[in-house]
């Protein structure tokens, strides 16, 4: 079979999975992750659906809770009211939630291989969701969109580019990267079905952004490290096209499950560059309620990733589970994971991580700590990550997270046993 009739058939199979179950019987609707509506900003629709809280919908669900920040500025607030009124009418009157994030990152290193030990970058990011159908049944067809820009202040060297200064196989600053200017990360239209309890993705996005979506996982309001965030048994896919949907069925479970073209990059727009070679993945998952998704879940992933001819990348596959359980209280959540690939595409070929969560002040403070291991690929060894940050809300609008990261045994790294990284996180949102 050549690979333009495999993506047809994988393709067909996807949509055939979504049409099929879009009969399920529809599921009540549970208090978001994100706060009941007397507790925002705006009043966002929840974050619903099957993306994290990285993805637009995500994003601004998250941004538009009221915190109970360390200081207050009532002034600030009162300036402030005028533009959130503005995003609340344009809300109302025309279906589009949008949102301003302006996110810096200073990281260092206690010990380089090159002499090379800082890094720093700014991120100015535009993004919303731009409701353009909706039914009387509360079904939404929607443009979704998400645009960055990314600069350095005064260091040759972003976050991202830190880990081979240690010699350590990872990303210690996760989308922390410097792409140069304007970035088209998201572009793609969502369609929902059956009470919003089905829907499909066509377009530009980020398939790990809906794979194996865990509550802990956003990489401006949380942890740094890839290893921490994600799942390093996956060859990870970048922003790309591609297509895929969901179902919600038997009230508590779920299936997913997106193909992308696997030579996508978040810098570049030009859709198969490297020809019919995909990434995809399906996924089975478990939560109490469909508004408990955040909260407490649990799902096994299989993945697969096409011979990348053109970049001299081997195929890979593999499986991954994950799982997270959050306290009635939603102050304590913790989290596992696991993952097992084959082939030298994926940062580890066997892996596991586990870490907690504990939030403070009315939700707004959040202190995160979280321990990885992973076996590289190449018989290179192992190498164990820990990482901590306090989030600290500063206001309304403004947190910074201090973190540390100790990287230990790096696999390419004979000289240091341990380094450690620091990190200073800003992040200002209107």
């Amino acid at each position: 079979m050549t690979k333009s009739r495999q993506f047809v058939s994988e393709l067909t199979c996807v949509i055939a999975i979504v049409l099929g179950l879009m009969s399920s019987p529809a599921i009540a609707q549970d208090q978001s992750a994100t706060g009941s509506p007397e507790d925002r900003k705006v009043g966002f629709r929840e974050a619903e659906g099957f993306g994290g809280l990285a993805t637009p919908r995500g994003q601004l669900a998250e941004d538009d809770v009221l915190r109970d920040p360390v200081f207050r500025f009532p002034r600030i607030d009162k300036t402030l009211q005028p533009w959130l009124d503005t995003k609340k009418r344009v809300n109302d009157d025309h279906g589009l939630a949008f949102g301003f994030d302006y996110n810096t990152m200073f990281q260092g290193l206690s010990d380089s291989l090159t002499g090379e030990d800082k890094g720093n970058l700014g991120i100015l990011r535009f993004y919303g969701l731009w409701d353009l159908f909706e039914n009387e049944a509360g079904d939404t067809g929607s443009l979704s969109f998400k645009i960055d820009h990314r600069h350095r202040w005064f260091r040759d060297l972003a976050p991202s580019d830190l880990a081979s200064q240690a010699g350590y196989i990872g990303v210690t600053g996760t989308l922390f990267s410097d792409t140069d200017g304007l970035t088209l990360i998201d572009f793609n239209w969502q369609q929902t079905f059956n009470n919003r309890n089905a829907g499909i993705i066509i377009g530009r996005f980020d398939p790990n952004d809906y794979m194996g979506v865990l509550g802990y996982v956003n990489p401006w309001t949380t942890f740094s490290n890839v290893s921490t965030l994600l799942n390093s048994s996956v060859a990870f896919p970048d922003a790309s096209f591609g297509i895929g949907g969901g179902t919600w069925f038997v009230d508590q479970w779920y299936v997913k499950g997106t193909i992308n073209d696997a030579n996508g990059v978040a810098t570049e727009t030009e859709l198969f560059s490297g020809g019919s070679e995909f990434f995809k993945f399906g996924e089975l998952g478990w939560s109490p309620t469909k508004g408990d998704r955040y909260f407490k879940n649990v799902h096994v992933v299989v993945w697969d990733v096409d011979e990348r001819e053109d970049a001299g990348i081997e195929s890979a596959h593999g499986v991954m589970i994950g799982a997270n359980w959050t306290t009635a209280d939603q102050r304590w959540m913790g989290f596992l994971r696991g993952g097992w690939s084959s082939g030298s595409a994926p940062i580890y070929n066997e892996t596991y991580t586990a870490g907690f969560l504990r939030k403070f002040r009315r939700s707004s403070d959040l202190l995160g700590i979280a321990l990885n291991w992973g076996d590289v690929p190449g018989n290179l060894g192992s190498q164990t990550t820990g990482e901590m940050f306090y989030r600290l809300q500063f206001s309304q609008n403004f947190a910074i997270t201090p973190s540390i990261q100790l990287l230990k045994d790096p696999a390419l790294n004979d000289q240091h046993g341990k380094v450690w990284v620091y990190s200073v996180r800003m992040r200002l949102t209107l």
